[in-house]
């Protein structure tokens, strides 16, 4: 665990906000560490992982640690964290219920590799211009399917209209940041396919297995405490620019 207090950035995923850590923060705080989540843009279809990396480094701005924060991004949120570190050289990537996806753009056919069929048979509500949101129902049961009943049910509530940039772009960053990664999986994930993202993680990590914990999509709802401490102990205690240091795999 670290010795010394951490700031953790967390950056949601697809669809969702900042609510989505209201039990993680408290838990992490438990342990000695400062945590903020921002709201990103994700209902503006003009906002792409530029804008969404901008929201993060305002939320941090001025907060002890804000040189090298521990970037936290679940799912989508992964596409947005190597953007702020390419920004920020001190800091350091958990990537939640995800694995690096590189800097490119992630096409349809890729996607669909990536995901369980019971996300990809979720029924989906499109706006006019492009957003979508997955039905509430649906929500419950691949996002929260662990969550009591009530958390699920407000949880699902809450869930917000995603654009499509952040899939669809390549991230503005001129190469991948040289910045340590961990790579935290849930074993019982309904929306990201397990065996994929394992695979996939061994890849960034040199031949390392992720950091697999029980658990669904939302294990910062499920399973806060389990959560704040793992990502608590993911570097070991190490100092900013210590550790694995990896960038990713050959030709990224």
């Amino acid at each position: 665990m670290f010795g010394r207090m951490a700031l953790f950035a967390l950056v949601h995923g697809s669809m969702h906000g900042a609510f989505c850590w209201r039990d993680l923060i408290p838990e992490l705080e438990r342990l000695g560490h400062l945590a903020v989540a921002a709201d990103l843009p994700c209902d503006d279809v003009a906002a792409g992982l530029g804008e969404y990396a901008d929201a993060v480094l305002s939320c941090i701005a001025g907060l002890p640690g804000s040189d090298a924060p521990i970037l936290v991004g679940h799912s989508l949120g992964s596409r947005t964290i190597p953007v702020v570190a390419a920004r920020r050289p001190g800091a350091r990537m958990v990537f939640l219920c995800s694995v690096p996806t590189g800097a490119g753009a992630v096409d349809g056919e890729a996607f669909a590799g990536m995901v369980t069929p019971e996300y990809a048979a979720a029924p989906f509500e499109a706006r006019a211009d492009g957003a979508r949101r997955i039905g509430a129902a649906a929500a419950r049961q691949v996002f929260f399917g662990e969550c009591d009943a009530g958390t699920a049910e407000w949880a699902a509530r809450q869930l917000r209209w995603q654009g499509p940039r952040p899939l669809a772009e390549p991230a503005p960053i001129p190469e991948w940041p040289d910045s340590a990664l961990e790579i935290v999986l849930a074993r019982e994930d309904r929306a990201v396919r397990f065996d994929w993202a394992r695979a996939q993680a061994r890849r960034w990590l040199g031949g390392r297995e992720p950091i697999v914990i029980p658990g669904d999509h939302s294990p910062f709802l499920s399973r806060p405490a389990l959560l704040a401490r793992t990502l608590a102990e993911c570097f070991g205690g190490t100092q900013p620019g210590a550790g694995s240091g990896q960038v990713g795999p050959a030709g990224r």
